[in-house]
């Protein structure tokens, strides 16, 4: 079986960016609301949204499992010219530290079933007192989108699909901002094209 790390590096080894060289216009439309400071993105890929954090003047860091995914975000970079820190491995595995950041973005950031809450608790004790969440994942019942549209984007295992209790529960000691599931018509990139069910949160941290 195919480790996750040579799966998505097989997808990002093409030149094309398969989710877009342009920002998630969730992400896009929350930064705009908050004090430039220190941001994390979880699990960023080819580097969209971090480089347009950094064309905004955040100082970013970004992490992945994909060394394809690292050099096409370096690549993305220096095109407009920015400065990104980008790590490689998992989060266990990264030097980040407690109360470390302002705001945490995971965009479309899905994690098995057995590491979510344990990622998603880790994640929330690096962010400082006041700090945000802002997050945009597929909803579960994305998999009807998926049956119709192959390009809809998304695991295909449901159990790494998110409800709204799921996230309400893994961030409890946040102030929920909002937190909603809608359906919204994606295009971003090859990857992540026509109409889909998302579910996001934009949370305070309470402690």
């Amino acid at each position: 079986m195919k480790k996750i790390s040579d799966i998505w590096d097989e997808r990002y080894s093409i030149s094309e960016y398969i989710y877009g060289e342009d920002p998630n216009v969730y992400l896009k439309k929350q930064l705009k609301n908050l004090p430039i400071g220190q941001i994390l993105f979880v699990g960023e890929g080819e580097g969209r949204n971090a480089v347009y954090a950094a064309k905004l003047g955040w100082n970013v860091s970004a992490y992945d499992l994909s060394s394809e995914g690292k050099k096409k975000a370096q690549q993305l970079a220096d095109k407009n010219n920015v400065h990104i820190n980008y790590d490689i491995g998992h989060l266990y595995e990264l030097n980040y530290q407690k109360k470390q950041f302002d705001v945490i973005a995971l965009i479309f950031a899905h994690f098995s079933l057995e590491s979510r809450s344990s990622i998603h608790q880790t994640l929330s004790n690096y962010l400082r007192s006041g700090g945000t969440i802002i997050m945009e994942a597929f909803s579960k019942d994305q998999t009807r989108y998926q049956t119709s549209n192959p390009n809809a984007g998304g695991p295909k295992n449901v159990d790494m699909l998110y409800t709204v209790e799921e996230i309400k529960r893994d961030f409890d000691n946040f102030k929920v901002l909002e937190l909603k599931e809608v359906e919204i018509y994606l295009s971003e990139g090859s990857h992540h094209d026509g109409l889909s069910s998302v579910i996001r949160f934009t949370g305070q941290k309470n402690d």
